[in-house]
């Protein structure tokens, strides 16, 4: 067995046990991180060791390695435990360190850290910890530097757990003044760039002492006493390491670090552990439903834009309901924080949506409703001190109900008033030739389609809030009333409207299939040339009823597409050769009118229906209720629907304004390419417009966005703006990338405060475990036995030939793709979900709500659906 493991070798060619501290050692080297030179000698061997002196010869391998024979050398000796350093246990400062220790020195303190492991404050560490009484452990021999400063620092603030904040302490001298107490230490706070320091008088300094084996302390000059110890560019340097150091092993560390010769050294790093991290609200962070609407990575731009939007569209809501505007702006911060960006993925921050819900009388009802609209799968028990006091609940109440009957009957007349008014909003921006603008005039005209149309959303927020109430009373009801022995009986009577929007598209797609399979000539042309080819071929003029259909479909649902609410997305209406790919793969199918059953929807509704009257036939009140709650839930879900596609046509809008301030900026070489816009937020392109410098977040993005950062000033000069823009997009650029590629946070997870690393964002505390066969919500009837396809990106899936579509959410832009499919299984969502409402009105049968869905199934697996009971079994 060797005796010594060396700084050259690779991490993964070691078999002997080296401990935690040296593994983090070689990782650090494997990472480019500057690190003294050290050895290790493993724990295997020192096990067999039993004489308390190492031979001349071993101490002569050693000294061979570090190629040096003068005596006025000096070397660190650590320990490295086999179970110190670890995410849970840091054994700080419990085995024996020596520092300056001589060549000649070298077999009595390695010996020393050995046997420290058996020392009674380790073994009482140990029992404390519940950890086994035995310990083993490797030896550390690391070359010393002779370093000007040097100091530890934190990851994230540690007293806290504020992931935003890095604290660095150092004193003159060697680090040991500091870790001992015996100095006091500068400090240095570090967020959003901006450095806060609390300089301390140092008087003194440690540093090696060349006579003696050790260290000495010596006196310091008058004049730097009171001077900082780093200087700004030294502290940017800590704070980047930090930064390298989470991103690569996964967690906030602690280091100790040291700079010799204006050169930084990183001696010694391990996981935060007493962070103080449960400190703050508990709040639990959800995407099962809102990740339809914000698949995948989101960018920074899109986010910034969306998070204002909900706040602006919930303080409209809760001021509908009655809440006062001094109380609203009480709570102004849970309005403006309702959702999260973590590691580029939009999420529900299910904690403030509670509050909301908490400041609007019948807490609890109301909180039950929006449960199973959004798909959420564990209740949130909001603190009693938070919520309503009983009394003025009982005022508020009765004062509510009246608003919400006026609201009801004035509904039909405020859609009416706001599809008026949209649809003439729309008309006018619709034909502007934002080409011909300034990015000035641009933001001109976005602030005040903002205010004019996208800050008035009463109409759509009153039905969606009406949608939730009648469509959980129809759910109640109907088990309730035993209206029939069909769980989801109230998802197959709101089968078959022919009002939804939602459908049209697929109709009028499969319609131009159709159309192009009548022609011979032009099947050919589908059927063997590319969507860029065919686009030529109808721009020249050729089959003018066919391209006619086709630019009809593009200026009324051009906007329709696969994400279709983040504005990074390129819609049709930009790239018509998109929507071209798509009816080619309807083409090569044969999916046309007359191959595609349209009564499917209207036979589940009639059934349905039939069921209904069968079992409430002498119940006249019952049915009376229960046909209202049913005319009701219809209306106010196919509303729903059609106004949240108005909703994705003034996100078109906005798109295509950002889409041109990403031109205009690109030429004028703010930006270098275009689509870079979308890794700028909102506030910083108006800023960039205006030349007033930049607010950016901590390093580049960190984890997640929140919009309690305070801005950072940039110089006016606007060169050096752009200089800034380009660096920070190419950071952003390269996070994202990560993001994309790297591990997805889990879909459910708590936090504690600002904590968002990576122990709770990836935890599994939340998730519920499979077990036996898969279950979800049943939202079409049907029974379907199929091959699974996993689509991730329907962009990259022409066609499913049949199988059964396996996804983790879809949104309306996915679409086109459902006809290709037997049938419609999605890991996210609820029973009002776009899948589940479109998938209805086709008759596909569809589960959602599939928990461990892409955990257990993959490509290739055949199973058997159940549409009606959400049954999913592997054959």
């Amino acid at each position: 067995m060797p005796k010594l493991i060396t700084s050259n070798q690779k991490l993964s060619e070691i078999q002997e046990k080296i401990g935690g501290k040296a593994t983090n050692l070689f990782r650090l080297k494997e990472l480019g991180i500057n690190v003294p030179t050290w050895i290790v000698i493993p724990s295997d061997f020192l096990s067999q060791k039993n004489n308390t002196t190492f031979s001349d010869d071993f101490i002569k391998e050693i000294l061979n390695y570090f190629d040096k024979k003068n005596e006025e050398v000096f070397f660190a000796v650590r320990s490295s435990g086999i179970d110190e350093d670890g995410a849970k246990f840091s054994f700080a400062g419990q085995f024996e360190t020596f520092l300056y220790v001589k060549p000649d020195e070298l077999s009595e303190k390695i010996e020393a850290v050995k046997k420290s492991a058996l020392s009674e404050r380790v073994q009482k560490y140990r029992k404390e910890n519940k950890l086994e009484p035995e310990a083993e452990i490797a030896v550390i021999i690391q070359k010393m530097i002779n370093p000007e400063v040097s100091g530890v620092a934190f990851g994230i603030d540690p007293t806290n757990g504020d992931t935003e904040t890095k604290i660095i302490s150092s004193v003159y001298g060697v680090g040991e003044g500091l870790v001992s107490g015996k100095l006091d230490a500068d400090t240095y706070s570090i967020k959003n760039e901006k450095i806060i320091s609390q300089i301390t008088k140092k008087t003194t300094a440690f540093v090696c002492d060349t006579e003696k084996s050790g260290i000495k302390e010596i006196d310091i000059a008058p004049k730097k006493q009171n001077l900082s110890s780093l200087n700004n560019k030294q502290l940017k340097e800590i704070a980047d390491l930090l930064d390298k150091l989470q991103k690569a092993l996964g967690k906030p560390q602690d280091i100790e670090f040291a700079f010799a010769e204006n050169k930084l050294y990183l001696l010694q790093t391990r996981p935060i552990t007493a962070t103080g991290s449960k400190q703050g609200e508990y709040t639990l962070w959800d995407n099962s439903n809102i990740v339809e609407s914000y698949p995948g990575i989101t960018t920074p731009l899109t986010f910034s834009f969306i998070i204002k939007m909900y706040e602006a569209v919930y303080r409209q809501f809760v001021s509908l309901l009655g809440l006062k505007e001094n109380e609203i702006n009480k709570h102004s911060e849970i309005f403006a924080n309702t959702l999260g960006l973590i590691k580029g993925r939009v999420y529900y921050n299910l904690l403030n949506w509670y509050k909301m819900l908490a400041m609007v009388p019948g807490y609890s009802l109301n909180a039950e409703f929006m449960e199973n609209m959004m798909g959420v799968k564990e209740k949130f028990e909001l603190r009693e001190d938070f919520r309503m006091n009983k009394g003025l609940a009982r005022l508020r109440i009765i004062g509510m109900i009246f608003k919400m009957i006026k609201l009801h009957r004035n509904l039909p007349k405020e859609r009416e008033k706001f599809l008026k008014y949209l649809n003439k909003t729309m008309l006018r921006y619709s034909n502007i030739n934002f080409s011909e603008l300034s990015a000035k005039e641009i933001k001109g005209f976005y602030i005040d389609f903002e205010q004019n149309l996208l800050k008035k959303w009463k109409a759509p927020l009153i039905n969606d809030f009406f949608a939730m109430i009648w469509f959980g009373v129809l759910q109640k009801m109907s088990a309730k009333y035993k209206v029939s022995d069909n769980i989801n009986i109230h998802n197959d009577l709101l089968c078959g409207s022919s009002d939804i929007i939602s459908t049209e598209p697929i109709h009028r797609s499969i319609k131009i299939a159709g159309l192009i399979s009548a022609n011979p000539e032009a099947k050919e042309l589908f059927l063997h040339k590319s969507e860029n080819d065919i686009y030529k071929e109808l721009q020249k003029g050729k089959f003018p009823e066919i391209k006619n259909e086709i630019n009809d479909y593009i200026s009324k649902f051009g906007e329709r597409c696969v994400g279709e609410l983040k504005l990074e997305t390129i819609s049709y209406s930009q790239n018509p050769e998109l929507f071209i790919k798509i009816i080619k793969s309807y083409v090569t199918q044969n999916i046309t009118v007359k191959n595609i059953n349209n009564n499917i929807e209207t036979d589940i509704r009639k059934k349905a229906e039939e069921d209904v009257r069968k079992n409430l036939k002498y119940k006249f009140l019952k049915r009376k209720f229960y046909n209202l709650a049913l005319l009701k839930a219809r209306d106010l879900v196919s509303n729903r629907e059609n106004l949240r596609y108005e909703r994705t046509r003034a996100f078109g809008i906005v798109r295509m304004m950002f889409s041109e301030i990403g031109n205009k900026l690109a030429q004028d070489g703010a930006i270098e390419n275009p689509r870079d816009i979308f890794m700028l937020r909102q506030e910083e392109i108006f800023d960039l417009i205006e030349s007033k410098g930049i607010f950016h977040v901590t390093g580049v993005l960190i984890t997640h966005f929140n919009y309690k950062n305070k801005k950072t000033e940039l110089p006016e000069d606007y060169e050096e703006c752009k200089m800034f823009c380009k660096n920070l997009i190419q950071k952003r650029k390269q996070e994202f990338s990560e993001y994309k590629t790297g591990k997805i946070p889990e879909e459910r997870f708590f936090t504690y405060g600002n904590n968002f690393s990576d122990e709770y964002i990836y935890s599994t505390d939340k998730i519920e475990e499979i077990t036996g066969d898969l279950k979800g919500i049943g939202c079409s009837p049907g029974i379907v036995k199929g091959k699974v396809q996993i689509v991730i990106d329907p962009n990259q899936t022409e066609s499913l030939n049949g199988n059964i579509l396996v996804t983790s959410s879809t949104d309306p832009g996915w679409v086109t793709l459902f006809p290709t499919a037997s049938a419609i299984i999605v890991e996210r969502g609820s029973l009002l979900s776009h899948s589940a409402i479109v998938s209805r009105e086709m008759g596909i049968p569809c589960i959602v709500s599939v928990t461990g869905l892409l955990r257990k199934l993959k490509t290739g697996d055949n199973i058997i659906m159940n549409g009606s009971t959400g049954k999913i079994s592997i054959i």
